[in-house]
């Protein structure tokens, strides 16, 4: 009798725990939330488009879910990690693609490095592989130094101008695809400073 009181008080502490655990993790979750506003050139054109971001630490590194809605349906957008939400946009690096759906939603999960620490950094010059001389801008041959640069803003480019055109936006080519030859930017960070982009709050 004894040994069964034991095991039950045993499996109540177990439970208890079990219980307690996922409230805190979703709070972690909870607090590195945010959004994304249409950009300046997409807002006569695409109003009500908008997105949720929700960065998961997870070691070594983080998981960054981003869910996209009020946009052309079928169509093919890029993602990307900016110093500046919005035009000069300062460094940017290319995460990957979101696909919408037939309702114009789309979600796409990244992996990386998107807190406090994400930057970028050149110390010194050094040769690049010219690719693509086909789009907005031409590779560059070599890339000029600089300090390490904290990058903590977000911004989604249409595919093509192509696409852009068709959903009534303007047909500006920019480089802001894998061959730099996408369309104009629909989503950004902006609703945050330009010095406080939202993965500054996340902490590794």
């Amino acid at each position: 009798m004894q040994r069964q009181l034991q095991y039950v008080a045993v499996m109540g502490i177990l439970g208890i725990v079990g219980i307690a655990a996922p409230s805190a993790s979703a709070s972690d979750y909870d607090s590195n939330t945010f959004t994304m506003v249409v950009s300046a050139g997409a807002k006569t054109c695409l109003p009500k488009a908008t997105a949720t971001v929700r960065v998961r630490p997870a070691g070594p590194i983080d998981i960054m879910d981003v869910t996209v809605e009020g946009l052309p349906a079928n169509t093919e957008f890029d993602f990307f990690v900016l110093q500046v939400p919005k035009t000069p946009f300062g460094v940017a690096w290319y995460q990957g693609d979101i696909m919408t759906d037939r309702n114009g939603r789309g979600h796409q999960e990244f992996v990386g490095r998107f807190n406090i620490e994400t930057f970028s950094v050149a110390q010194s010059t050094a040769p690049a592989p010219v690719v693509f001389n086909n789009g907005a801008l031409p590779d560059a041959s070599l890339n000029p130094p600089f300090n390490p640069i904290q990058m903590y803003h977000l911004g989604l480019w249409f595919g093509s101008p192509q696409a852009a055109s068709a959903a009534g936006c303007p047909a500006t080519v920019t480089p802001f695809n894998g061959e730099h030859n996408a369309g104009i930017q629909v989503l950004n960070t902006s609703n945050f400073a330009d010095d406080q982009g939202p993965l500054r709050s996340i902490q590794n």
